[in-house]
């Protein structure tokens, strides 16, 4: 950040006073610009045992496979926002979505909300950040297109809790894998 906001003069980048981190802060009006994380939200949608996922149209990790997901906007519900995702990603809509996983993901300032859901009527298509969306049965899905290592850890998860049929909502925090995206 290199202007204000508010008055659009320079800022610094220093700890305010009665504060403990760094933080841009306005020469001139003094505003203090706080950067807090970003909070992704998406959905484990589900069909008759097969889940849905889709390939990537867009960067980071275009042309991999993951669950529809993304940032969550501006006077939504997580829930919400993962329902607009399902729909923007794969022109699917969810049924009895739960909550199901919450990672924190400190290296990149975000944290991502996963709700488990059933996939309405089984219907979907492919939206336009999408090359292709499909239903996956467990021994079917391109592990090793896997996008994001949350989405893969999710899905190990879910086929491991599906064996008992009991879902419980997890904490983790993921860590920065060394030259790998």
């Amino acid at each position: 950040m290199k202007f204000c906001s508010e008055c659009g003069h320079s800022v610094n980048f220093e700890i305010p006073e009665s504060d403990d981190r760094l933080r841009y802060v306005c020469v001139e009006c003094k505003t203090i610009h706080y950067q807090n994380p970003k909070v992704v939200v998406g959905s484990l949608p589900v069909f008759e045992d097969k889940v849905l996922l889709c390939k990537r149209a867009i960067e980071p990790r275009r042309g991999y496979w993951t669950l529809p997901a993304g940032f969550l906007e501006n006077e939504e519900t997580t829930l919400e926002g993962a329902q607009r995702e399902t729909w923007e990603e794969a022109l699917a809509k969810l049924d009895n979505a739960t909550l199901y996983r919450l990672y924190d993901v400190p290296h990149i300032a975000q944290i991502y909300i996963f709700f488990l859901a059933e996939l309405s009527e089984g219907e979907f298509g492919v939206g336009p950040e999408s090359l292709e969306c499909k239903l996956y049965d467990e021994q079917d899905i391109p592990w090793e297109e896997i996008a994001f290592p949350v989405v893969r850890q999710t899905l190990e998860e879910y086929f491991e809790d599906r064996k008992s049929a009991n879902f419980p909502i997890r904490l983790s925090t993921a860590t920065p894998l060394i030259g790998k995206q």
